[in-house]
């Protein structure tokens, strides 16, 4: 019961994390709490097409319903701003099935995957200097193993492991056991799966304002007929703006029934629910001696969509890697471990610190300073720019661009003060 790695949670970023971790010579072991990969599915399922290559796949029927090229803003005061990608730039996708191929190539790569199988809890408490476990004589030892305590088909058993990666979601207990906190901000989600006519089933919609406090509500097709209803709110900022509620659920009942441009097209009813939490902000740090975190449970989504597949994903393959070698260096110290804390954030910690200040700046705004705002957008020349800079993964780009064109003391006018602060 000895491994270099577990990892807990076999989601997409899981899986990855322990397929990269086997690739570099370690034995590893992928701990799913639940029955079946994929399932209950806690995310909308519009994924970039960067985020799916970012995976090591490539689209295929098995997981994509749809393919979608570009988004129908609606302002609160109904003007629409179409953004046009001219090409697929989204897969909306079965993410159960997305999260079993993810699966199947850990466990072809050597993997060992146990389902029903929860953790719940350390023997021994992490330290700075090593992984918290005492050797003979008491000392500190840098490559004493980890004790997990987990759960598996309703039986406690103890598991080992030099490394232990927690991959498993936004309310990580590995974090919680290894003492590395929360995220900083958890918004709360809701989605419906329903008989819904769309426009364009190639283009999402997106609902900012007081539809959805602090965040924005939204539609994805997965054909002409059926569309994902869903929405995640903010619910310190929905209390303080006085909009009465900050249930998810109040502002999706809302959204369905009084939405003029929903309510037409929604026949009613729901096909799935889904209900969930969207990570915003990482925490300072994302490893301890022995422990890492990866994807929802290092808070690495993006605070501009929510989206957590590309950037978990590109965590995950340095995870991976570094708890192999570090397993296998038998030094699985704080001190070695910081090396993926390092890298992941030399990849991702600047277009998240961007994505933060737009998140709080949009979810601050009122519903007529958003009617202004979309409308200002609203131009051929402008619309041209974000069509060929625009990009789920990496919005600074855009903003760059937009700084920086013909557009730019329009847009100053728009957001005031907020582009002078972003860069």
């Amino acid at each position: 019961m000895k491994y270099d790695v577990i990892v807990v949670g076999a989601g997409p970023v899981g899986s990855t994390a322990a397929r990269y971790a086997a690739m570099n010579g370690a034995k590893v072991l992928l701990l799913e709490e639940h029955a079946s990969i994929g399932s209950p599915v806690g995310c909308t399922g519009l994924l970039s097409t960067r985020a799916v290559e970012e995976c090591d796949l490539k689209p295929t029927d098995e997981f994509v319903f749809n393919s979608v090229r570009g988004a129908f803003v609606h302002a609160p005061d109904g003007q629409c701003l179409p953004v046009d990608g001219k090409h697929t730039r989204a897969y909306v996708v079965s993410r159960k099935n997305f999260d079993r191929a993810l699966a199947v190539m850990a466990v072809e790569e050597g993997v060992e995957l146990s389902l029903k199988t929860r953790a719940i809890g350390f023997e021994k408490e992490n330290s700075e200097t090593g992984t918290g476990t005492t050797g003979e004589g008491g000392k500190k030892e840098t490559g004493s193993p980890v004790k997990l305590r987990i759960v598996k088909n309703g039986k406690p058993e103890t598991v080992s492991a030099s490394v232990v990666i927690g991959a498993d979601g936004v309310k990580s207990r590995i974090a919680s056991y290894a003492g590395l906190g929360r995220p900083a901000r958890v918004l709360p989600g809701i989605q419906v799966e329903a008989p819904y006519a769309s426009e364009d089933s190639d283009f999402v919609e997106l609902f900012p304002g007081s539809s959805a406090p602090g965040f924005f509500a939204w539609t994805v097709p997965l054909d002409e007929k059926i569309s994902r209803i869903g929405l995640a709110i903010d619910p310190e900022l929905a209390f303080r703006n006085g909009y009465g509620e900050n249930s998810p659920l109040y502002y999706l009942e809302k959204l369905l029934r009084s939405n003029p441009c929903i309510k037409t097209r929604y026949s009613g009813g729901m096909l799935d629910f889904v209900v969930g939490g969207i990570p915003v902000g990482p925490q300072d740090k994302t490893y301890t001696g022995g422990v890492l975190l990866a994807g929802d449970a290092a808070g690495q989504a993006k605070p501009t969509s929510g989206g957590g597949v590309y950037t978990g994903a590109f965590a995950a393959k340095i995870a991976g890697r570094v708890a192999a070698e570090a397993a296998l260096e038998n030094d699985t110290s704080a001190n070695r471990l910081s090396e993926y804390d390092r890298l992941w954030r030399k990849g991702l910690a600047k277009e998240l610190e961007i994505g933060m200040k737009i998140h709080d700046y949009m979810g601050k705004l009122e519903d007529k300073q958003l009617n202004e705002l979309i409308g200002s957008l609203n131009t051929p020349s402008i619309l041209d720019t974000i069509t060929e800079y625009g990009d789920m993964d990496h919005p600074s780009i855009l903003m760059r661009k937009l700084m920086f064109s013909g557009n730019s003391l329009r847009l100053m006018k728009a957001f005031g003060t907020f582009i002078k602060t972003l860069f």
